[in-house]
């Protein structure tokens, strides 16, 4: 089969439209403040988790307030590890809206009053039903079990709320050139992220990312965990020192998402990897193998990591003879008898 017979390919290489329709959505909005809220909780399952995890970080950065992320399982099970007495913002974040341990931990969080919900989903559906306030992407919506165009969408989605939370205006006006950028990057990378996933020398791929981005680091990894069936971690770059290294060597894929402030620093480590054999792919602003080259703020183009990454977890599932759009013993909503 072509790649173009697959949902997957046409969904990673469509998703600027539902990036474009999330912007319009969270512009529209009315939203409360940051500071209306002594702390904001993000939660999620599983894609949805990384995203929280990449949006709380986003959010304490921008707003200033305090932001962590839990999945959605921990919340409803262990809610005294997570929750306190103060005022929560919750922020929700699903793709189908029917996930059940989002659902149940947002039932709880809404009948013991903690605060308000925020909910961003691809479907009105149930947790949607749930929130004071919502955000749902339906250009987002997918055919294939991983998920690329959705999380990507709900992941502007986010990003542009926490700029609106901040009251950052000019960041949210800048995101407006994202989708455009990110045609760009996938024109003329796409072939970089075939190069790279095709190579079936690799055995074992790190996605090293620190901020911001190691919530996008850790879905990177699951997307070359779920559609190849490949070896992979996702790491702090830093970290990656402590330990981790001592996997590295000439079947390792070592993949780090640059930050500007930091790059000096990141840069350094990838380069140590390639000393140890690994074979280095840098994503960043620019000086990188995939070079966004975007005028976007930093804070808010994070997105620009994604469609290369997802597009070498295609390739490489194509080039092992596996199915895309049907992961191994995953099904698209994980519901649970609770």
């Amino acid at each position: 089969m072509r790649p173009q017979d697959y949902h997957t390919y046409g969904e990673i290489k469509s998703q600027t439209q539902a990036w474009k329709q999330a912007l319009d959505l969270v512009g529209g909005m009315s939203l409360p403040k940051a500071a209306d809220y002594d702390h904001a909780l993000f939660t999620g399952c599983g894609s949805t988790y990384y995203l929280s995890l990449a949006a709380a970080a986003l959010y304490q950065e921008l707003t200033g307030r305090s932001a962590r992320a839990v999945p959605g399982g921990e919340l409803l099970l262990n809610p005294q590890t997570v929750l306190s007495e103060r005022r929560i913002l919750l922020v929700a974040v699903s793709r189908s809206g029917t996930t059940t341990e989002t659902v149940k931990a947002v039932e709880k969080f809404k009948a013991e009053k903690r605060g308000d919900a925020l909910v961003v989903s691809n479907y009105d559906e149930v947790l949607s039903r749930l929130a004071d306030f919502n955000i749902v992407i339906d250009k987002g919506r997918e055919e294939s079990i991983a998920q690329t165009r959705s999380f990507a969408s709900m992941y502007v989605a986010a990003t542009a709320f926490c700029a609106k939370m901040a009251e950052r205006a000019d960041l949210v006006e800048a995101m407006g050139r994202l989708p455009e950028i990110g045609d760009w990057l996938i024109g003329n990378y796409e072939s970089y992220a075939k190069e790279i996933g095709e190579n079936l020398n690799f055995d074992r791929f790190y996605f090293l990312g620190s901020g911001v981005r190691y919530g996008l680091a850790c879905e990177a990894n699951l997307k070359m965990k779920e559609m190849t069936l490949t070896h992979s971690e996702p790491f702090h770059f830093l970290e990656f020192r402590h330990g981790p290294m001592s996997m590295v060597n000439a079947n390792t894929a070592a993949v780090g998402m640059l930050s500007d402030a930091n790059r000096v620093h990141e840069a350094k480590v990838l380069s140590e990897m390639a000393g140890l054999g690994a074979t280095a792919a840098s994503l960043g602003e620019a000086e990188s193998e995939v070079a966004f080259g975007s005028g976007v703020p930093e804070s808010v183009r994070g997105v620009l990591y994604l469609p290369i990454l997802q597009l070498m977890a295609f390739y490489r599932s194509l080039a092992k003879g596996l199915n895309p759009d049907r992961p191994a013993n995953l099904t698209a909503v994980v519901k649970l008898d609770f």
